[in-house]
C-alpha cells in the first residue's frame, strides 16, 4: 500500500503459541508514556504485581518533531508519582538543566525516561503483539512470540494509531503527505514548499518549525481567523478570583477549566454537554508564544481543501474558493480521532466486548470498562472523564483512580 491510506489500515499479527518463559502477572501496563508509567509507579508503590512493557517515552521521542515546545504550563508538565518527588522541577535540578517555559520536547522526553529510571527498573521494552481473552484475565503475547498470563490490563497505548487522515488526502502518495504526528525530519523541508493543514497547536507550530529552517510554508485553516491559547493574561493575575476560573492546569476558558479539574465530576454530566465541554476546551487554538513566530508565514484562513492530486514530485492542492495551491509536501496536522479497535494488539473478541461510543470505550469509575479487568486511561478515557485526560496533568487523576480501584478489587485465580 503506498498511499496516505497507510495510515489507517490496522494490521493484526497472527496469534501465534511460544514458550512461555514470562511470569504472570497481576497487572499488565501496556504503554510507556506517562500515562503508562504513572501509572506502573502508583500500582508498584501499592504493591500491586505490575509489569509494564513499552519503550518509555517513544511517542514523544520519536513521532513529535525536534523543537517542538510543550503547550502546557511547567506546574502542568509532571509525571505523577505516588509521593510527588520525582517532578520535572527535581529531574532538572538532578541534572543541572535550566528551569524553562515553556518546556522543551527534548527536556521532557529526558524528564519521562528518567523518571522511569528511577521508579520502575522492571520495564520490559518488548512490544506487545497481541491479547487474548484467557479464563478470569488475560493472555499477551509478545513480540519474540513469549506469552503469558495477566488478570488485568491496563491500556495506556496513546494516540499513535489515531492519526487523523481526511479523506481528500488518502489518495496521496506517503512520499507526498505526513501526518505530524507521525515523525517527520523538519530539516528535511529546506527549501521546500509545504502545506500545513490544519489551526491547532500540532499544525501551527509544525508551521513555525518549517518556516525556521527556510522552508516556504503556508497553513490552510478552516476557521475565519486563528485562535490563540491566553489571550487575557490578566484573568490569572486576580489573586483568589483566578483560582475561582481557572485550575493549575490551564485547561479551557475560564469556568471550563475549573470544571475540566474535576474528572469524577465530568463523568456524571450528560453526554452531550460533556462533549460541549470537550471540544470547547480543546479547540484549536496555537499557544501564545507562536504568533510571532508566523509573522511571515502565509496565513489561509476559511480555507479547505476540496481536492488534492499528486502532480509529478509536486500536489496540486484546490482550495474551496477555486485557488490552487502547488506544493511539494503536505503535512497535517488534522489531529487524531480516537478508535480503539486500531490497537493493533487488541483481539477482535476483545474489541467485540468493550461497550464503544464513537470509537471511545465506555468506562466506569476506576477506568473500568465492560469487559471485567480491562482499563483504559490516557486520551481514550477523555470521552468519559473530560479533556483533563489529553494532557499530562491527568496522570495524577488517572494513576490514584486506577490504583484505588485494582488495590480495592483484587483479582484471583485463573
Amino acid at each position: 500500500m503506498s498511499s496516505a491510506a497507510q495510515l489507517l489500515a490496522p494490521v493484526r499479527p497472527t496469534w501465534s503459541d511460544g514458550p512461555s518463559r514470562v511470569p504472570d502477572a497481576e497487572v499488565a501496563v501496556i504503554g510507556a508514556g506517562p500515562y503508562g508509567l504513572s501509572a506502573a509507579a502508583h500500582l508498584k508503590a501499592a504493591g500491586v504485581d505490575v509489569r509494564i512493557f513499552g519503550k518509555p517515552m517513544e511517542f514523544w521521542a520519536d513521532k513529535m518533531p525536534a523543537g517542538m515546545l510543550l503547550r502546557s504550563p511547567r506546574v502542568a508538565s509532571n509525571i505523577s508519582d505516588p509521593s510527588a518527588s520525582h517532578r520535572l522541577d527535581v529531574f532538572e535540578s538532578a541534572n543541572g538543566i535550566a528551569p524553562a517555559a515553556p518546556v522543551p520536547r527534548e527536556t521532557f522526553v529526558d524528564y519521562g525516561q528518567w523518571f522511569q529510571r528511577q521508579l520502575i527498573s522492571n520495564l520490559d521494552e518488548r512490544g506487545v503483539a497481541a491479547i487474548e481473552i484467557s479464563g478470569n484475565g488475560f493472555r499477551i503475547l509478545l513480540n519474540d512470540e513469549i506469552s503469558f498470563f495477566s488478570k488485568r490490563v491496563v491500556v495506556a497505548a496513546g494516540i499513535g494509531p489515531f492519526q487523523k487522515v481526511p479523506e481528500v488526502f488518502r489518495s496521496l502518495p506517503s512520499s507526498q503527505v505526513t501526518h505530524c504526528y507521525s515523525g517527520f525530519n523538519v530539516s528535511a523541508f529546506a527549501g521546500q514548499k509545504v502545506a500545513v493543514i490544519g489551526a491547532g497547536q500540532s499544525s501551527l507550530e509544525s508551521a513555525a518549525l518549517l518556516h525556521e529552517v527556510g522552508a516556504e510554508v503556508e497553513v490552510i485553516a478552516r476557521i475565519a481567523a486563528l485562535r490563540w491559547i491566553g489571550q487575557h493574561p490578566w484573568m490569572h493575575h486576580l489573586g483568589p478570583v483566578s483560582s475561582l476560573l481557572y485550575s493549575k492546569h490551564d485547561i479551557g476558558p475560564a469556568g471550563i477549566s475549573r470544571l475540566v479539574a474535576a474528572p469524577n465530576l465530568v463523568r456524571r454530566i450528560p453526554l452531550g454537554w460533556r462533549d460541549k465541554i470537550r471540544t470547547r476546551a480543546v479547540r484549536s487554538a496555537g499557544s501564545s508564544w507562536l504568533p510571532t513566530r508566523l509573522e511571515d508565514v502565509n496565513i489561509k484562513t476559511s480555507r479547505f481543501v476540496a481536492a488534492a492530486h499528486s502532480s509529478g514530485s509536486q500536489v496540486q492542492l484546490k482550495l474551496n474558493d477555486g485557488s490552487v495551491s502547488v506544493v511539494d509536501h503536505v503535512i497535517l496536522g488534522t489531529g487524531y480521532s480516537v478508535d480503539i479497535s486500531r490497537y493493533r494488539f487488541l483481539s477482535q473478541d476483545i474489541v467485540r466486548q468493550v461497550q464503544v461510543f464513537d470509537g471511545y470505550p465506555v468506562l466506569d469509575s476506576g477506568f473500568r470498562s465492560s469487559l471485567p479487568g480491562l482499563h483504559f486511561i490516557g486520551a481514550a478515557a477523555a470521552r468519559t472523564f473530560g479533556p483533563l485526560l489529553y494532557f499530562v496533568a491527568g496522570t495524577e487523576f488517572s494513576s490514584i483512580a486506577l490504583t484505588s480501584e485494582i488495590s480495592k478489587h483484587r483479582l484471583v485465580g485463573r
